[in-house]
């Protein structure tokens, strides 16, 4: 099985589409999931949020075990998310500091590669290749203002993006994982993100999102797309 669904013409014609009607029970049943899902992965992941907090108390990296950073979620409503910390401190201020590198940050879809990025540490590293880094999203979940699966939440500039397709992309709850991480999450930049992400605005429903997760524990296993 291929870990890049097959992105036919219904991802890149997503106007001549309307958005499935979910029904309530459908809503219910995802939340219900979630809240399980969030709880059982806390428990099993115990141990490595202990581990990967000793590392970063103790070991040549000191400082906060956690980083979180302002995303927009459903309705426009901003909330932070969480995530291990895999940069150096004040990583954000000494990439701004360095206009060159910013702006092909910008150009580049809001990331770098990894040998060019400054700012990543040596865990951080390790932690981004495995999506390790992604763990403390569960207590996103918990909370309610993620998703298990949904699009990825943005920073307030890359609405941009999405151009008059905005309120759509923001009429659902953002997800940890989603039709774009599976079809390629870093090797995939804009517009085709764009693309990938409402077509599950377009198509959502639980076969979808169960068929997502298991994509998603697919694409970890071969670390597909992670940097």
């Amino acid at each position: 099985m291929s870990s890049s669904p097959k992105m036919n013409e219904s991802v890149y014609n997503i106007e001549r589409l309307k958005p499935l009607e979910v029904s309530n029970n459908y809503l219910v049943t995802k939340r219900i999931f979630d809240v399980c899902a969030s709880i059982a992965g806390l428990i099993i992941t115990a141990p490595l949020f202990l581990l990967i907090t000793i590392l970063y108390m103790f070991g040549d990296q000191k400082g906060p075990v956690f980083f979180k950073q302002k995303r927009v979620g459903k309705d426009g409503v901003e909330f932070y998310i969480y995530k291990f910390r895999s940069m150096v401190v004040n990583a954000e201020e000494k990439l701004i500091a360095n206009k060159a590198l910013y702006e092909k940050y910008i150009e580049n879809s809001y990331k770098l590669e990894p040998d060019e990025d400054p700012r990543i540490t040596s865990i951080g590293r390790f932690l981004r290749k495995t999506s390790l880094d992604e763990l403390p999203q569960l207590i996103n979940i918990l909370i309610g203002n993620m998703s298990l699966v949904g699009p990825r939440p943005v920073i307030s500039e890359e609405l941009n993006e999405y151009g008059d397709k905005k309120d759509l992309f923001l009429s659902v709850k953002p997800g940890v994982t989603g039709f774009w991480q599976v079809s390629g999450r870093s090797n995939i930049g804009y517009p085709e993100r764009v693309n990938l992400e409402l077509h599950y605005v377009y198509n959502k429903s639980l076969f979808f999102d169960l068929k997502i997760v298991f994509l998603s524990f697919y694409s970890v296993a071969l670390k597909k797309g992670a940097y």
